[in-house]
């Protein structure tokens, strides 16, 4: 019998991850079991150079921040790819990219639903959904029927809608909350010595 010849599916989830969250693994590992992606890759993005983010940790921190966090979950990987691309680096750019150096995998995007009613100002945003599939999961407060863009390579995915942002994460740290519970333990004792920086 002739091998299969079907790619395996990678979901990109991209994301500066500063710090990365209980939020973050729980959409992927949702996204994993529930769907027919095969492995998720955690796309850890580099300070922008023309943006000078004060909050934003160091690209290297936030790398092992994330490698910690996915440990032991072999449908997870984590990869600093675009830290090798020209910058600003764009979606469509790094897809492309993406699909060049690993030709054996088909890519498709993860993002929330406050981005996809925002992706038809994307730069290619057409290109994109020509070549790739988009998975979309609830955002509080935004609509799907805001969107103006139909397409049938997006699809819609009703995962489990965690409301916890980064900024949620710093701002309680900066505030001395016991958080420990929000970040997977390995994530918290790596940025214990970084506190007084975020």
């Amino acid at each position: 019998m002739a091998a299969s010849t079907q790619k395996k599916k990678i979901g990109i989830y991209s994301g500066s991850f500063n710090p990365i969250h209980i939020g973050h693994l729980a959409l992927a590992n949702w996204l994993c079991e529930y769907t027919d992606i095969d492995e998720i890759w955690f796309l850890v993005t580099p300070q922008n150079p023309f943006k000078k983010d004060m909050d934003l940790m160091d690209d290297n921190l936030r790398l092992e921040l994330v490698n910690k966090a996915v440990e032991g979950y072999p449908k997870f990987k984590v990869s600093d790819f675009e830290f090798s691309l020209p910058r600003p680096s764009y979606t469509i750019h790094t897809l492309r990219a993406l699909s060049k150096n690993f030709p054996e995998y088909d890519f498709l995007l993860i993002m929330g639903a406050d981005n996809w009613i925002k992706f038809h100002h994307w730069m290619n945003h057409e290109d994109i959904l020509n070549e790739h599939e988009v998975i979309v999961y609830p955002r509080k407060g935004y609509k799907m029927e805001d969107s103006r863009i139909s397409s049938p390579q997006m699809h819609y995915v009703n995962a489990p809608e965690i409301d916890i942002s980064s900024t949620f994460i710093r701002e309680a740290i900066k505030e001395q909350k016991d958080i420990r519970f929000f970040l997977p333990e390995k994530v918290r004792s790596t940025l214990l010595p970084f506190l007084t920086n975020l």
